[in-house]
């Protein structure tokens, strides 16, 4: 059995009986004013962080989101987009797409304002997504493209990029690891579908998504996610497992390489008022500017003793150099 035959066949499992412990998330559940998430919702929380950030969804976003799981994110969606058909649902398991229509039916009771027309559920899988190109403003994933190799996961990502309008955005939540692990986990269908064994270190994970296409990269969270120990699992040793959280940007490639946010800021004290880098970035006098990779190594080549660059916080939320 291949290793998406496996993943169909758990998440089947999981939408006939609600696997509670089968994916661990790291954020507290969304309860915004007026949105109330069915318990149901909350058991079939699949994934590993969250996908849903204000500041993506203005103006009633056109959302895609693969992979529906019990249809907990696609409400959260359908709060900033309260239109017929203004989230895409997609998923390759029949069982979770209609458990999610069913869990839509308990949402319209407990949340007056929503309507399961907001939300279109369609079958489909990540690497032959049934969407025109060009026609969403923000796609989602969570806890899903750790799961394939290296080809299948080329495919969904080059996908998410076709669907997207210009400057759209690609808004994803994955479990990554920087250690190497051997091939035994690698290949372990179960552990991957468990979204374990698939993590890449994140520089990878981010050369992915720029090798397709995508300028802009913010890593917008980093967290404690799972442990492979020996006891438990065939390792020889301790594996430490986080979780990220990421948005993709479809905007164009610079000619010197993708902007990619880890958190960086960079400070100017000398003794002007501001600090020209001749690149097109003003440093006003001790305000820090957050900056990507890109420009934090451009100012450091000046070799300035008036110009501190912090470490990555692999967190990053906006109004950057970029």
């Amino acid at each position: 059995m291949s290793y998406l035959e496996t993943t169909h066949d758990l998440y089947k499992d999981a939408a006939l009986t609600p696997d509670v412990g089968l994916c661990c998330t790291t954020n507290p559940i969304w309860e915004l004013p007026g949105l109330k998430i069915p318990k149901i919702m909350q058991e079939m929380n699949y994934g590993c962080g969250s996908t849903v950030h204000a500041r993506d969804l203005v103006n009633n976003p056109k959302i895609l989101y693969v992979g529906v799981g019990g249809g907990m994110e696609l409400l959260q969606f359908s709060y900033f987009s309260r239109q017929k058909g203004g989230v895409i649902g997609v998923d390759v398991v029949d069982e979770m797409l209609e458990a999610s229509k069913k869990n839509f039916i308990e949402a319209e009771e407990q949340n007056p304002w929503f309507k399961s027309e907001f939300v279109e559920l369609r079958k489909g899988d990540a690497m032959n997504l049934p969407v025109p190109d060009n026609s969403i403003d923000v796609a989602a994933q969570n806890c899903l493209f750790n799961i394939f190799k290296e080809e299948d996961l080329k495919k969904a990502i080059e996908e998410m990029y076709r669907v997207l309008k210009p400057h759209g955005r690609l808004v994803m939540s994955d479990p990554t690891c920087e250690q190497s692990m051997n091939e035994t986990l690698r290949n372990d269908a179960r552990l991957r579908a468990l979204c374990l064994s698939g993590s890449l270190p994140i520089k990878d994970y981010v050369k992915a998504l720029t090798d397709v296409g995508f300028g802009t990269i913010e890593i917008r969270a980093r967290k404690p996610y799972r442990i492979l120990d020996p006891k438990n699992y065939p390792t020889d040793e301790l594996i430490y497992i986080e979780s990220i959280e990421v948005a993709a940007i479809k905007d164009p490639m610079p000619e010197d390489g993708p902007c990619v946010f880890t958190g960086k800021a960079a400070i100017y004290y000398g003794e002007d008022e501001y600090l020209d880098d001749g690149k097109g970035h003003i440093l006003l006098k001790n305000q820090p500017i957050a900056v990507c990779d890109k420009t934090a190594g451009n100012l450091a080549d000046l070799e300035r003793e008036d110009i501190f660059i912090s470490d990555s916080t692999f967190h990053y939320d906006g109004g950057g150099c970029c």
